[in-house]
C-alpha cells in the first residue's frame, strides 16, 4: 500500500508552508492577476530570524513565508 506524500501535490503558493495562513505575497498577486502591484511587504522584512530552515524541502523557493513566519514570532501575535 502506497503512502500518502505529506505535503499535497499542488502548492498553494499565497498560504505560508510553515503555518498555511495567506502571506499576502504581492508578486503571487501579480502573477495570478496579471495586475501590477505595490512593492511586496517582504520587500521591506527582516527575515535575520526568520525559520527557513523549517520550510520543508519540497516547498523551498515555491512559496513565501507570511510576515508572522518571517518576524518568527508566535501564533496568535
Amino acid at each position: 500500500m502506497a503512502m500518502a506524500p505529506a505535503f499535497p501535490d499542488t502548492l498553494d503558493a499565497t498560504r505560508c508552508p510553515l503555518c498555511g495562513e495567506q502571506n499576502r505575497c504581492a508578486m503571487e498577486v501579480a502573477r495570478e492577476t496579471g495586475e501590477p502591484q505595490p512593492p511586496c511587504w517582504c520587500m521591506a522584512a527582516d527575515f535575520r530570524n526568520a525559520p527557513l530552515a523549517a520550510v520543508p524541502q519540497q516547498m523551498r523557493g515555491k512559496a513565501c513565508i507570511c510576515a508572522r513566519c518571517a518576524a518568527n514570532a508566535p501564533a496568535g501575535s
